[in-house]
């Protein structure tokens, strides 16, 4: 049997419409635009984690060569705070109180990096000389850069009032049931995980410029996002307090995102405030160092987590007690990650009870906000190390503890104890398939052969689930253009991920039309009426959805139009690439004709919109095998396996390089990655001199395949796809090197598995 691959359209393994100009260098970043007029700014930060401070004579700095303007807090009163916008509900029900971000620090200074001045000149050169003209006078204050020691009684305070740094502590779960639930138990493992902190690193470090029209009072706003309507609005009405309609933002391409371009940030405000003042546009890009202390980082916390089973080894309650960093202040929705991760502690796992604590800490150190998955991985990696941990109590094999306590294919939909509603999935499939295609059965026999080569090997596994393109809507615009052309607009935001490709298709699809003839826009707040941006996954199972349903909207309108022009019925009429033709006969009309006989604008338009009630929940299995030079404690990652259930694949090209990017992120915080304050709150790892990236060499050849169960709460069945990589990468590494590790009668190691932590665990085991 022969099966047709679509050329366009859902499923199609089209080639990104995208890559022709990036490759010949045609991208359109925000630092390669310029303005007539154009001026640079640079940002004077805090070298100290903790400390006051006064501003002396700006003298010398405001009339050194080239200086426009220099801006302190003092010169900016009516700019707000940069919000934040999720205060989670703590345990007693009462909002948590943020700690918003000032724009430019008001006397006292809470991290490394924080913002204390702004520069404006006729060339960054300039601007940065005269940064050192800003006279300063710290007085540094007792500062806590660790999570561990900002917890322990007597620790010195980010926040005067905030006792013991405590920002807020939130509570999720049945406590009194979990504890009749280990009171019953027959047995009890228990685990302590570090998640180490992260530095996002895109390739692209933000950009943003700042115009002002005085005739019309407009602002526009030029920089990498994930979104620009949100950043809009809260622009808008939070930090400048203008109405939204007096403020343009406007993205053009994006070198990666991955949660961290979401925010707002302080250049984003201040380029604004130089160009209204000084009547020129203003520019200011970071460099890689200020990537390091000013962009949010991710993940950070420390937890603890007890599994009660019965004699069998199925799971009866999970108590888990969680520390979430926060850093100095309240990032935009920084309170809410600990909580996305608490809502999936359970994983793919039919486990009727649940406690969860969790407490969020304030450190002298950068705020903590989403990263690519954003809690879901903290929650993946959390049950995934202690599914193991209760495997080797219980002498139990790790996927028979697994296929023991998944939820079952007849409990589906099936609602967690934290509210969760899992429409589909088929858990012990895909995790039969990955243990498969990974050889896993026959392990041992390359076990040995390792240790005759005097290596050590192991291997391990993750299943996972999360929540992704959460309830809400993304509405689609299509057009059909005088030139024959269709456009589409929609407020999502491409960073990288081939959004011009993947909705190209369903447009394509719809019209049988080239999808080389289909122009996708967004990153414009004049251009498209409204947009959720990009994050969490929701731009393909919401945004195509829509995309689907205008471009069938603009199919009909348009055989009603070739109708009436070729004096036939509307049902007669079929699409095909770029013409409307008479079914059967050889009279017909393009699309730029079709266009030129409009008798209104509305004859060439369609709106679509889906509005979707709940999360999608892709999940999975990722088989790592690893090998170790005990003599150097190095992990080499030798084969990786993984099976997705995604539900509809839109794109198998797009969807593998998504997977390929975000399993290469959780290898590189499994073994590399590790953002490190000093006790002085001093980023010790502050380039990648000493933050350690991964690279090419440190992947092997990812062996991904899919194994789909339509989402029944999806119009077009699709899942999401964009965070699921990093979700199960992580376990699956550490587990395959604590794996390797219990060979030789050594303990596991917390993330990253450096070479000297894993050399340390094997010299500690071999005193033993």
């Amino acid at each position: 049997m022969t099966i047709m691959t679509p050329k366009f359209g859902l499923g199609a393994s089209v080639l990104r419409k995208e890559d022709d100009a990036f490759i010949r260098g045609l991208g359109r970043y925000t630092d390669d635009e310029t303005r007539e007029g154009l001026l640079h700014a640079v940002v004077v930060r805090s070298p100290h984690a903790h400390a006051s401070f006064t501003i002396g004579d700006l003298s010398a700095a405001r009339s050194a060569p080239g200086v426009r303007l220099v801006l302190t807090h003092e010169d900016i009163p009516e700019i707000g705070d940069l919000p934040c916008q999720a205060k989670a509900k703590q345990a007693d029900g009462t909002p948590m109180e943020a700690r918003d971000t000032p724009v430019l620090c008001r006397g006292i200074v809470r991290h490394v990096g924080d913002a204390v001045a702004f520069l404006v000149a006729e060339s960054a050169t300039a601007a940065r000389d005269a940064a050192e003209l800003v006279e300063i006078d710290y007085t540094p204050l007792p500062a806590v850069g660790d999570l561990g020691v900002a917890i322990r009684d007597g620790a010195p305070l980010v926040w005067g009032d905030r006792a013991g740094n405590l920002a807020g502590r939130l509570h999720e779960g049945d406590r009194a049931r979990t504890e009749t639930a280990f009171l019953n138990a027959a047995h009890v493992s228990s685990v302590r995980l570090v998640q180490n902190r992260l530095v996002c690193n895109y390739m692209e470090v933000r950009s943003a410029i700042g115009e002002y029209d005085a005739e019309t009072g407009k602002y526009l706003l030029t920089t990498g996002s994930q979104g620009v309507h949100g950043m809009r609005d809260t622009l808008a009405e939070a930090v400048m307090k203008v109405p939204a309609d007096r403020i343009r933002v406007v993205t053009r391409d994006v070198g990666g995102g991955f949660g961290t371009k979401a925010f707002l940030y302080r250049e984003h405000a201040l380029v604004l405030v130089a160009a209204e003042r000084l009547g020129r546009p203003v520019k200011c890009t970071a460099d890689r160092s200020e990537h390091f202390v000013s962009d949010t980082h991710g993940r950070d916390n420390i937890v603890t987590a007890h599994m009660a089973m019965d004699e069998e080894g199925r799971f009866l309650a999970l108590k888990i007690d969680l520390a979430a960093n926060l850093g100095a202040y309240t990032s935009q929705y920084g309170p809410m990650i600990p909580w996305f991760g608490m809502s999936m502690a359970t994983g793919l796992y039919d486990i009727q009870a649940i406690d969860v604590d969790a407490k969020l800490y304030f450190t002298n150190t950068v705020a903590v906000d989403a990263y690519r998955g954003a809690g879901r991985p903290e929650a993946a990696y959390l049950i995934e190390r202690l599914v193991d941990e209760c495997a080797v109590d219980l002498d139990l094999p790790r996927e028979e503890i697994r296929r023991r306590n998944f939820i079952r294919p007849d409990q589906l939909p099936y609602k967690t104890p934290l509210g969760r509603l899992y429409d589909t999935g088929d858990f012990s499939g895909h995790l039969a398939e990955a243990l498969r295609q990974s050889g896993w059965s026959d392990f041992e026999t390359r076990r040995a052969a390792a240790n005759e080569d005097g290596r050590l090997r192991g291997i391990g596994l993750a299943t996972y689930v999360e929540a992704c393109a959460f309830p809400g809507s993304e509405p689609a615009y299509v057009e059909l253009k005088e030139t024959g052309r269709v456009e589409l607009k929609i407020g999502t935001q491409s960073n990288g991920q081939g959004h011009a490709t993947a909705y190209a298709q369903f447009v394509a699809e719809a019209l049988d039309l080239d999808y080389d003839a289909i122009d996708v826009r967004q990153g414009d707040t004049d251009d498209t009426p409204t947009g959720g941006g990009t994050g969490g996954s929701r731009s393909i199972p919401l945004g195509a959805v829509s995309v689907r349903r205008a471009s069938e909207g603009l199919a009909d309108k348009l055989r009603k139009l070739a109708a009436d022009e070729l004096e036939t019925a509307a049902a007669d009429i079929e699409l095909s690439g770029g013409t409307a033709r008479v079914v059967g006969t050889d009279r017909s009309i393009d699309f730029a004709g079709l266009a030129a006989a409009a008798k209104s604008e509305d004859q060439l338009k369609a709106v679509g919109e889906f509005k979707q009630t709940e999360a999608t929940y892709p999940n999975g299995t990722h088989v790592c095998e690893v090998s170790i030079d005990p003599e150097t404690g190095h992990v080499a990652v030798e084969r990786y396996v993984i099976v997705d259930d995604f539900g509809v694949t839109v794109n198998p090209i797009l969807l593998a390089g998504q997977i390929h990017g975000g399993v290469a992120q959780g290898i590189g915080q499994a073994l590399t990655e590790n953002a490190v304050y000093d006790a002085d709150g001093q980023l010790v790892t502050a380039s990648f001199m000493d933050y350690q990236m991964p690279r090419a060499e440190d992947f092997p050849f990812f062996e991904f395949r899919t194994r789909n169960v339509p989402s029944t709460t999806n119009a077009l069945g699709i899942k999401g796809a964009g965070e699921a990589g990093t979700i199960g990468a992580a376990p699956a590494v550490m587990n395959a090197v604590a794996d390797a590790l219990r060979s030789a009668g050594a303990r596991p190691v917390d993330m990253p598995a450096t070479p000297m932590r894993v050399w340390e665990a094997l010299q500690a085991a071999g005193s033993r």
